[in-house]
């Protein structure tokens, strides 16, 4: 099975402010190419991000008449160091870490830490829009028949809006969960029902 990467779902890095772009710049950006954050890059490496939580945090009146630094600037604004994703990261790997640190998006780098795209939970949320015919087939050709060897008329997969219900018969009992598992684990499935029988108890 495959899961579908990181570099599968990101969008190319387009969009990036330099430490000096200003306050209204960075403002202008995210409106005009709605997004919620931007990368603050430095030689090509992101060195932070400037989200629209951080520019209402910390605009104030004070800031915006600072001679050009603090948070007039991208420098003075970001939250850094910037939390990044490897593009061979699986969508499970991103989510999680945008789970635990409480962003929205992600810039994503290379092997030498030079930024070559973004992915948002937008992007995310991608993989659990594929279609219902794609993810039986996934079932059918990768879980049942490659990874557990299974003749796939053994089983009768359907998947409806992303829930996936299992029938028929496996040889051994031990072979139930299993089942169930790996098709969990398949990119766009929301839930499992197992309805499988088994033929011995080898538990």
């Amino acid at each position: 099975m495959r899961h579908r990467r990181v570099a599968d779902l990101m969008t190319p890095a387009s969009v990036s402010v330099q430490r000096g772009t200003t306050f209204k710049e960075i403002a202008r950006l995210l409106d005009e190419y709605g997004i919620t954050a931007v990368p603050v890059v430095d030689d090509g490496k992101p060195v932070g991000v400037v989200s629209e939580a951080d520019l209402l945090r910390r605009h104030t009146p004070d800031g915006e008449r600072s001679n050009g630094t603090g948070a007039s600037t991208a420098e003075g604004l970001m939250t850094s160091p910037a939390v990044v994703a490897r593009p061979e990261w699986s969508a499970v790997e991103a989510a999680r870490v945008m789970e635990e640190r409480g962003i929205k998006r992600l810039p994503v780098v290379d092997g030498s830490g030079f930024l070559i795209g973004v992915i948002s939970r937008s992007d995310l949320l991608r993989v659990f829009l594929r279609r219902d015919r794609s993810i039986q087939q996934e079932i059918l050709e990768d879980v049942l028949t490659r990874t557990l060897n299974l003749s796939p008329s053994a089983l009768t997969v359907e998947v409806v809006d992303g829930r996936v219900t299992l029938s028929g018969t496996v040889e051994r009992k031990s072979l139930v969960p299993i089942t169930v598992r790996l098709c969990e684990s398949v990119d766009g499935v929301i839930d499992v029902i197992d309805r499988l029988g088994f033929e011995h108890d080898d538990t």
